[in-house]
């Protein structure tokens, strides 16, 4: 049972990370969802889910396909056949001078281009001779200090009939041309403040339609009322005789205008997606439990060592003790009595074969222990031969000289 246990624990707390995702995730759908995504696959308030999908009533002979390279490396796209239409709705339409010589040069052999963008890239606006105003990169930032709750957007007239306005309670998410060439341009919408931000120019036997506010075209405005008609009527200027229509999500997906065409961020994409951020989450707490569950030690238990006793003081006291019970005191006074001559020879260096005065005044002066003293020391050790036994005080008298010798001195 033990060895289960871990598993039955982290299955424990997998289950319940579980359920606390579900409920997160269950409380976030009954949110309303404010991200501008302008997706094709988002069925949220400011995806184009709808605005998509309409397009096969709208072009029913047009074949429909999507477009996720950059137009310099067009492979599934002609640049110099007529009768195609590329519509392009994205927050910052972010085209470099490379890109935009391909585009005019589709358009210019009869196709259509057609872009709702909040933000013109620096290059697009020089090479369309156009200035749309300055807006915050963010889509959900103010719109240069105007109110956001609404928008009202108007269709000119000519080429729409008179009376075409269109508005809705929604995220206003647009900008409008600060000017623009007359010459080469024709008008064809206004803001509410009378600015103008839908505009046609033309190049070579094909048009470029700039549009400049992607909310009308989320699925909360076409959705509202009967706003589903502004979008027929902004289309219907794309030749109907269109035999291809491409749906671009390039520039959707492109963040910098010095891109070189590849889609980098294709995690941040994917993350974009409640469902697969949840997925993903899921998965690397479940790597991380299966991680720590495999850390713990397999190997048999290894028992802990006891470190090895000093043999030496217990054969020392077993001597000692072994003299003593004998009542052998005087073999014992000389066994002591032999340790600190050895002593006395290891850390003084003096000789030991002569227990004279000279021998009492050298260790004197070299130990610093009172001569008397020593001279006691040395009387006893020689008077261990001469004698025949020893009695128990005396060698506990001798034994305390040498106790004292030995913590008295350096």
């Amino acid at each position: 049972m033990k060895k289960l246990f871990p598993y039955l624990a982290g299955l424990l707390v997998l289950g319940i990370l579980m359920l606390l995702t579900f409920l997160a995730a269950d409380r976030k759908v009954r949110q309303f969802d404010d991200r501008v995504t302008l997706n094709k696959q988002d069925k949220i308030p400011y995806g184009t889910y709808v605005a998509y999908q309409a397009l096969g009533y709208l072009f029913p002979r047009a074949v429909r396909s999507i477009n996720h390279v950059s137009p310099a490396q067009w492979d599934s796209l002609s640049l110099v056949s007529a009768g195609q239409a590329l519509v392009v709705i994205t927050p910052r339409f972010l085209a470099n001078e490379e890109e935009m010589n391909r585009l005019l040069a589709f358009v210019q052999h009869g196709n259509d281009l057609f872009i709702s963008t909040r933000m013109l890239s620096f290059k697009a606006q020089e090479m369309l001779h156009c200035q749309a105003a300055q807006v915050p990169a963010g889509p959900e930032e103010d719109n240069g200090g105007e109110d956001e709750d609404s928008l009202r957007v108007i269709l000119s007239n000519p080429p729409f009939p008179p009376g075409r306005d269109y508005v809705y309670p929604g995220t206003r998410f647009s900008s409008y041309f600060n000017k623009y060439d007359t010459t080469i341009t024709r008008e064809l919408g206004r803001s509410e403040q009378g600015a103008a931000n839908f505009i046609q120019l033309t190049s070579g036997r094909g048009h470029i339609f700039l549009h400049l506010a992607p909310a009308a075209f989320t699925n909360y405005f076409l959705l509202h009322k009967q706003n589903a008609d502004y979008y027929a009527q902004v289309l219907s200027l794309i030749s109907p005789g269109v035999t291809r229509l491409i749906w671009d999500e390039f520039y959707l997906r492109k963040r910098y205008e010095q891109d070189d065409g590849d889609n980098r961020a294709w995690l941040g994409v994917l993350l974009r997606f409640p469902a697969f951020r949840w997925g993903l989450l899921t998965a690397l707490i479940t790597l991380l439990v299966f991680i720590v569950l495999e850390m713990r030690r397999r190997q048999a238990y290894i028992p802990q060592m006891q470190p090895l006793r000093n043999e030496s003081l217990d054969f020392v006291k077993t001597l000692g003790r072994l003299y003593y019970d004998r009542q052998d005191h005087r073999n014992l006074a000389r066994k002591m009595a032999q340790y600190f001559l050895d002593y006395v020879r290891n850390r003084y260096k003096l000789p030991t074969t002569t227990l004279d005065n000279a021998f009492v005044q050298a260790l004197h002066l070299k130990s610093g222990y009172p001569e008397e003293a020593l001279q006691s020391i040395v009387s006893r050790i020689s008077q261990l031969d001469t004698v025949q036994a020893l009695g128990e005080n005396q060698l506990a008298a001798f034994y305390k000289q040498l106790e004292t010798f030995y913590q008295s001195t350096p």
